[in-house]
């Protein structure tokens, strides 16, 4: 029975690499995306964490590459030195199947090194756009031989600042060589790079049917009006994860949550932009050792990087971009394992959790009630007077007064006396007025 991949007509090499890997049966981006980069069309991929895309674009571009040319011929960038790091390992595992020789170029390693290296002629070039545009400056790579260009993670790439140091690579290539362009959305802003270089692309679109893998939990926690990193130190005592990481949104609530974690001794790291690239490559290395029980970080790591064992996803706060949601939680509940996502929540995150829910995200309401989670069907507070329904008018109730009846019968006798007041000088006025007579 011919192999699952084995229609795509891919180098046997490869079959046996994805057999070693257990990997049997294409995913859907994989089977959509394969035939057209073998074909050499442009291709613009767009899908979430976790569908195969890396492998959709690889798994080709190996098969395509003549091993007796010792130039490059495959160009392969990524946003960050983690993600293209990353990708090279990808890359090489399967490359030294097939005697194709790769590159790893990316700021932190030795310039005058990677320049010798790149000369030589590795058939593929996997790094930042910034040091891959240092190497065609320096003549260290031919342009003009590159038959295949990828740019991973492009939205991420605008976001950062790189589509400038993208477009000047793509414009030193040759006018035939195919463009392979991978994201999570299309924005606006990168339609005209797209328009200028690809050539009537291959466009495919793949989203999960879930936010997130079926056999995660989504909790909301509601942050009671307390400030966010208060709450995570509190919630360390109330799971026990193998790893977790803790997503913020910036560097600075990142830094506040990592020096409260520090004060309670927790072995906890950080991962941000702002973290030294040396201090960076630490970090991974003591995740991929699973030296570190508390990640916190910000989303540069939530799109692309593998990082195994992850059991708990904590959300500081809810993403601004709510499609990170989704490549937050995609850390978690892999392999079949099952895996909980944690999300703190206030007063104005009512407007994102509705939009999420509406995405295919099922919450759950969670709080901490001795000693134990239980689940709720809402927060328990009561909301502000100008976010509440108003409350109808009350009704005055005509109150008993006390001692009522003995104040009757005083007010009754009060009365009596005085009608036999009355009487009694209107009975002494008429016998004046008979004795006069």
């Amino acid at each position: 029975m011919e192999h699952n991949f084995e229609r795509f007509r891919i180098r046997p090499e490869l079959i046996q690499a994805l057999q070693e890997q257990n990997i049997s049966k294409p995913t859907e981006i994989q089977e959509r995306l394969i035939p057209s980069v073998l074909r050499g069309v442009d291709v613009i991929g767009k899908s979430q964490t976790g569908t195969g895309k890396t492998l959709a674009f690889v798994l080709p571009l190996l098969t395509m590459i003549d091993t007796e040319r010792k130039e490059t011929q495959v160009i392969i960038t990524a946003p960050t030195r983690e993600l293209a790091r990353q990708l090279f390992e990808v890359v090489s595992l399967y490359a030294e199947h097939t005697g194709v020789r790769a590159q790893l170029v990316i700021g932190g390693l030795d310039r005058d090194r990677m320049l010798e290296k790149a000369a030589s002629g590795p058939q593929i070039i996997v790094g930042t756009p910034g040091r891959v545009l240092d190497m065609m400056n320096e003549k260290a790579v031919n342009a003009s031989k590159v038959k295949s260009f990828v740019v991973d993670e492009a939205d991420q790439m605008l976001d950062l600042g790189f589509l400038d140091e993208v477009n000047n690579i793509a414009g030193k290539l040759h006018d035939d060589t195919q463009l392979l362009v991978f994201s999570a959305t299309i924005p606006e802003s990168l339609m005209p790079f797209l328009k200028k270089y690809m050539k009537q692309p291959k466009q495919v679109e793949v989203q999960p049917k879930e936010t997130g893998p079926a056999n995660l939990e989504h909790w909301l926690v509601w942050d009671k009006d307390r400030p966010r990193e208060e709450v995570i130190r509190k919630l360390t005592t109330q799971i026990q994860p193998f790893l977790a990481i803790i997503f913020a949104n910036t560097k600075e609530s990142a830094d506040r949550i990592y020096e409260v974690l520090l004060e309670e001794e927790l072995n906890v790291d950080l991962l941000h932009g702002g973290v030294a690239p040396r201090k960076r490559k630490k970090v991974l290395k003591r995740l991929q050792d699973a030296e570190v029980q508390y990640l916190v970080a910000t989303d540069l790591i939530a799109r692309g990087i593998d990082i195994t064992g992850v059991s708990h996803i904590i959300n500081a706060e809810i993403p601004t971009e709510l499609e990170y949601y989704t490549h937050r939680v995609g850390r978690t509940a892999r392999a079949g394992w099952g895996g909980q996502a944690i999300t703190l929540y206030g007063r104005s995150d009512d407007a994102s959790i509705a939009q999420l829910k509406k995405k295919g995200t099922r919450f759950i309401y969670k709080e901490w009630k001795k000693g134990q989670w239980v689940t709720v069907e809402k927060r328990s507070d009561n909301r502000p007077k100008q976010d509440a329904a108003p409350l109808p008018p009350k009704k005055k109730k005509n109150r008993v007064k006390p001692a009522y009846k003995k104040k009757a019968r005083e007010k009754a006798e009060r009365e009596h006396q005085r009608e036999r007041r009355i009487n009694r000088r209107q009975k002494n006025r008429d016998e004046r007025r008979g004795r006069t007579k």
